[in-house]
Formats: C-alpha cells, structure tokens, sequence
C-alpha cells in the first residue's frame, strides 16, 4: 500500500472510530448525547471520513480535498478542546495531506 493512500485510510478510520467514541462511548460525560448533536456530528465528522476513505481506496484526491473541507469547520472547534476529541483536526489535515501527496505521486509518474 502506497504512503498516501495508507494515511488517507489510517486517517479516516481513525475519524470513524473516534466519532463512534464521541456519539456512543464518551467519556467525558456519562449522559447520551442529544440528537442533534449525534445527526450534525455525522454529517461533519463521519460521514466526510467515509468519503474520504472512498477516496483513499480509489486513490481520488479529490474526494480526499472534498473530505477536508467538509469536516474542517468541525475538526478546527473540536481542535480547540481540551479533549481526545482534537484529534479529528489532525486527520482532518491528514485527508489534505494525503490528497496532495497522491496529486504528486500521479505528476510524476507521468512524467
């Protein structure tokens, strides 16, 4: 597996597991978190990390660019706490710096 590609699929995996501990198994509070909450961390957490995972599968850097954009606004709050939690802002540059890496890696095979 290429570098680029194994730190797209590390990266949003990781993503996955982490909002799974967010949602389901936080450990920072012992209450459920609000629906809300769960549906808008979905569609700026997990779902981006599932794209970005396609991505990385199919060795689609632009997926990987459309993942970092969409899950940044979240990943830069979330970077800010004092929790576990900042690291969705880490894999969310990962998603940007493996998409670059593959645009590299295709440039200069081509040539």
């Amino acid at each position: 597996m290429k570098l680029p590609k194994l730190i797209g699929v590390l990266a949003s995996t990781g993503s996955m597991i982490l909002w799974i501990i967010f949602a389901l198994f936080n450990p920072y509070t012992h209450e459920r978190v609000d629906n809300d909450v769960l549906i808008n961390t979905l569609f700026t957490l997990f779902i981006p990390a599932c794209v970005a995972l396609l991505g990385a599968v199919i060795k689609r850097p632009s997926l990987m660019f459309i993942a970092f954009v969409w899950s940044l606004p979240i990943s830069l709050y979330t970077a800010m706490t004092p929790s576990m939690f900042k690291i969705f802002g880490i894999t969310s540059v990962m998603y940007l710096i493996s998409g670059i890496w593959m645009i590299r890696e295709n440039r200069s095979r081509h040539r």
